[in-house]
């Protein structure tokens, strides 16, 4: 699995953490955001949401994984997007029943709020019930259909919900595009390989030339 670890400038310094938490897993990680607090350029959660959508959708990450100082603001921004099911996890607990609920592809993360004495811990037992291979299995066993069905209808209200995601690109605000696509790095790691969705490359790389 291909996991976009994306930080903003509030909960940059939880970047070591995370990657360590993440570790011995057999995944590509693509750390493609801020690695320390206050570096410049900065991030916000507004722009890293966008980021980590715009790797789900190109097909370069299989699961992102952001958040912010409470996980609120990146959980909303990230979720402005088509094709994105994220869930707020504090706990193994949230992890292991989004994980077989829910079966999303982007998790946020409160890095600030609660993050205290073995905070590093949390994540790393966080990360065991995320990444299992019991994920979109249902519980409890007897909601397994109704779980799946609602899954798949929630997909389609996204594709019915939003525009284009290369619709979006082209009219973001300035604000928000030309920190997220100008960020050191991120545009290699976006473009490069075959794009899940080709209308959204082209239009990617059309804003980026601005």
């Amino acid at each position: 699995m291909r996991i976009a670890l994306i930080n903003e400038t509030s909960s940059a310094d939880r970047n070591p953490d995370i990657l360590r938490a993440l570790e011995g897993r057999g995944h590509e990680i693509l750390n493609c955001g801020m690695r320390r607090s206050g570096e410049a350029p900065e991030l916000s959660y507004l722009h890293t949401g966008l980021m980590s959508a715009l790797l789900l959708g190109l097909g370069r990450a299989d699961f992102a994984v952001g958040g912010c100082g409470t996980g609120q603001g990146y959980l909303n921004s990230v979720l402005l997007y088509p094709g994105v099911s994220c869930g707020l996890l504090r706990s193994p607990l949230d992890a292991w029943l989004f994980a077989r609920i829910n079966g999303g592809n982007c998790a946020s993360l409160a890095l600030n709020e609660g993050y205290g004495w073995a905070g590093e811990v949390n994540l790393r037992l966080l990360f065991d019930q995320l990444f299992t291979e019991e994920r979109a299995s249902g519980y409890p066993a007897h909601r397994r259909e109704p779980q799946r069905s609602s899954r798949e209808l929630l997909a389609r209200l996204s594709g019915v919900a939003h525009r284009a995601f290369a619709d979006i690109v082209r009219e973001l605000p300035d604000e928000i595009a030309l920190p997220a696509l100008g960020y050191p790095g991120f545009l290699d790691a976006a473009l490069s390989g075959e794009a899940a969705d080709p209308a959204l490359a082209a239009a990617l790389e059309a804003r980026a030339r601005r």
